[in-house]
């Protein structure tokens, strides 16, 4: 079954592009990569710091070429820079990304925060990683991630510090799924719906007292208010400290689904990454990774194809339920 593209987008960094730079002396041959800009100076820069990293450029070219059949075979990798979300625009993504599913080939995509919302709506069978407003030295870390993801056959290496924040993160978001993991039950594992193509949370059997035929109805998620509060005042934190100092992404991006779900409202893309509180490039990244723990799922918009929203698993909504019901204090102090 095809990946929904829980978007992946590299951390900020300063450091010179050049200390990203793989062996390219490796006995294993370079990958081939396609890039695809209408911006010149954009085609110009991907080449370079595609070949920097130690692939093997087989075109750079307007993304219109894709449309007018211009590209076969397709490269092993392929990445756009896409800013804008015109109608050809979105043609040219939407069929590039069912290619790319095809082949198994790896789709790098970078937009504008203006563009996410239909950009994303374009590529659900791809697994794209998707970079917003990205820096240079995000593209160079997209790329080793591709190298990362590799076969072991071809495997390269991240730079140290790079591969350590990958795997933290990980860490992180495994730790969310434990503690959800243990305010739900076991059956409900099945219920999950959605399109999302990623490990599902594996939820503990419930207790022995639990287990009879007639169980304690499951608590009701809570008032939609009182998790506006509470998200309310986390942010207030930022006008006397350093927002950098207390960022935790993914319970905020928890907390404003689970009041999404409770007002019965949908959240775009664009909505999750403000809620965050972060960089969307770093938004993008807790999403992807939200996704693959099964916390989070993609969801297509009936009534436009183009769009797609973000909500919480069933699992997942039912541990935010649960969770907000064992609390021994009120939650508004518990921010």
């Amino acid at each position: 079954m095809p990946q929904a593209p829980f978007a992946y987008a590299s951390r900020d960094a300063s450091r010179d592009t050049n200390q990203h730079d793989w062996a390219a002396n490796d006995m294993a041959p370079a990958l081939s990569l396609a890039v695809f800009a209408d911006r010149p100076h954009m085609c110009a820069q991907l080449r370079e710091d595609a070949v920097a990293a130690g692939f093997a450029v087989t075109s750079a070219q307007p993304l219109a070429a894709f449309l007018n059949g211009a590209v076969q075979p397709l490269a092993e990798v392929v990445l756009v820079d896409c800013p804008q979300a015109g109608a050809a625009e979105l043609a040219a993504l939407a069929r590039l990304d069912m290619r790319v599913a095809q082949s198994g080939a790896a789709l790098i995509v970078s937009t504008t925060m203006d563009a996410l919302d239909d950009v994303f709506g374009c590529l659900d069978q791809s697994g794209a990683q998707v970079l917003v407003d990205p820096a240079r030295t995000d593209f160079v870390l997209a790329l080793g991630r591709v190298r990362a993801l590799l076969p072991q056959g071809r495997l390269r290496e991240l730079a140290e510090a790079d591969r350590l924040t990958l795997l933290r993160l990980t860490e992180q978001v495994g730790e969310i799924a434990a503690q959800l993991d243990k305010l739900g039950f076991g059956d409900d594992a099945e219920s999950r719906g959605g399109k999302l193509n990623a490990p599902a949370l594996a939820f503990a059997p419930a207790p022995p007292e639990e287990r009879n035929l007639i169980r304690r109805p499951r608590p009701a998620l809570p008032d939609a208010r009182l998790v506006r509060r509470i998200l309310r005042q986390r942010q207030q934190r930022a006008r006397f400290f350093d927002s950098d100092l207390f960022a935790d992404p993914a319970w905020d991006m928890l907390l404003d689904l689970t009041a999404a779900r409770a007002e019965l409202k949908r959240v775009s893309v664009t909505s999750l990454c403000i809620a965050s509180c972060v960089p969307p490039t770093t938004a993008m990244r807790w999403i992807s990774q939200m996704g693959s723990a099964g916390l989070f799922q993609r969801v297509e918009d009936h009534a436009d194809r183009r769009r797609a929203f973000i909500e919480l698993t069933d699992g997942a909504a039912d541990a935010m339920a649960r969770y907000f019901d064992a609390l021994d204090e009120s939650p508004v102090r518990l921010v």
